[in-house]
């Protein structure tokens, strides 16, 4: 078969800091998916888009390309129109949880598809597993049934999906080109958008927790992908959330949903019952549903009733008895004070340690593994009081767990003024 391009010349150009064509991306990401461009000329290429860069047209063009690798989905039968949202990821990053029930409760589906976790930050489908019997893989029927009848669905996103995303995904994280913005985005989008969702709200996490440490650059990624989802017809709003100090009090599997469960239940974390509610709201907007209080529903019980439902859909039992770790152990404070920094990235490393996380997609978690925080920043603690609860099911583990928390909090005197960072710092649309 003879090809339109050659490989050679698409590297060189963007290693020239040259645009490459819409039927250059095109060729690259085909013949990419069907073996024609090998993996050390896609390196060559990603690095040089690392370096260099890439327009909002060629962005645009590559995350189109990506979505042709695969299939789309179509929800336009349903009877409600749809809202999505999508996180960068963090610790005790729980929102999908409670989020999703809430925005169905308030008349908009929303097709959640969610991922695993790596490394510090966590995966919502290792969290929904800590429930008894529930399933995170349904077919494309299967979660249009479940929309239309319950809402909201969280579940696997399917192999049919920007196949190409998996491969090229696959290829930067071994390759030092993960934080290329252009691929970041369109990794991101492409699957967004063939997911087929006609509203999707984005939250950036910005700290020491987060993928984007750096304001500026969480900012420049925001803006990319609210212009690739307005691009491709989708409404499109982005919110810079901080991700300095874990969400809520939990970070772990079973720990984070009896969390949720208790926002659900009108209680919980006021960090965590205040994100949910503004990404509720946004993506009730968004889906052009201006006159409901998503605050509402979550205190009258209805966002309750839909998270039942939702998992007693997929196999879940939402009565059953949570994992609870084997063993515990308690850090407490080190001095009399208000607690001034818990540090995000160090209290992921530790549920990562404990077992609430993986250093490979293949390795296994425990359910009832992390780590509960009994104090946030601007809480006044005394010496000796519980700081930390770690979990876990293998208690060797704690010794490097408490190494990744050397360091990780600071208590000053009480007469010191302290306010916490505010938790959404910005919001980027198209208007």
């Amino acid at each position: 078969m003879s090809e339109n391009f050659d490989a050679v010349d698409i590297i060189r150009a963007k290693r020239d800091q040259r645009e490459l064509s819409g039927e250059q991306i095109a060729w690259t990401i085909d013949a990419y998916t069907r073996g024609v461009i090998a993996d050390e000329q896609m390196a060559a290429l990603a690095m040089a888009i690392l370096l260099n860069g890439m327009d909002r047209r060629e962005i645009s063009d590559w995350t189109a390309a990506m979505i042709a690798s695969g299939e789309r989905m179509d929800f336009s039968t349903l009877s409600r129109p749809t809202s999505d949202k999508h996180s960068t990821g963090g610790v005790g990053d729980k929102i999908t949880l409670p989020l999703a029930p809430l925005v169905a409760a308030c008349g908009v589906a929303v097709p959640q598809l969610s991922g695993r976790g790596l490394g510090h930050t966590g995966g919502t489908l290792d969290k929904l597993e800590a429930i008894p019997g529930w399933q995170a893989d349904l077919s494309n029927e299967d979660m249009l049934a479940q929309l239309e009848d319950i809402g909201a669905v969280i579940c696997a996103a399917g192999a049919g999906l920007a196949p190409a995303d998996k491969r090229l995904y696959a290829l930067r994280d071994v390759t030092g080109t993960v934080e290329a913005i252009p691929l970041i985005a369109s990794s991101i989008m492409s699957k967004k958008i063939a997911e087929g969702t006609g509203a999707l709200v984005l939250d950036v996490k910005v700290g020491s927790g987060a993928f984007m440490k750096d304001a500026e650059q969480a900012g420049e990624l925001a803006r990319t992908m609210v212009g690739l989802g307005t691009d491709a017809g989708v409404r499109t709003v982005a919110l810079l959330t901080d991700m300095s100090t874990p969400l809520g009090l939990t970070a772990g599997n079973a720990l984070e949903v009896r969390e949720s469960v208790e926002v659900l239940a009108g209680g919980g974390p006021s960090d965590v019952v205040e994100l949910t509610v503004a990404l509720a709201r946004e993506m009730l907007v968004a889906a052009g549903v201006e006159d409901v209080d998503p605050a509402d529903a979550l205190a009258d019980g209805r966002a309750m009733d839909v998270w039942r439902a939702m998992i007693s859909a997929q196999g879940g039992d939402p009565d059953a008895d949570l994992p609870v770790a084997r063993e515990t152990q308690q850090i407490t404070a080190d001095a009399d004070g208000v607690l001034t920094t818990l540090d995000a990235l160090q209290v992921g490393v530790a549920a990562w340690r404990l077992g609430a996380g993986r250093a490979r997609k293949e390795d296994p978690v425990q359910a009832g593994a992390g780590v509960e925080m009994h104090a946030k920043p601007g809480d006044t603690v005394t010496a000796g009081q519980p700081l930390l609860t770690l979990h876990t099911d293998t208690p060797e583990r704690f010794a490097r767990a408490q190494e990744s928390l050397e360091g990780a909090w600071e208590i000053s005197a009480a007469s010191t003024a302290h306010s916490p960072a505010p938790l959404i710092i910005d919001r980027v649309s198209a208007d």
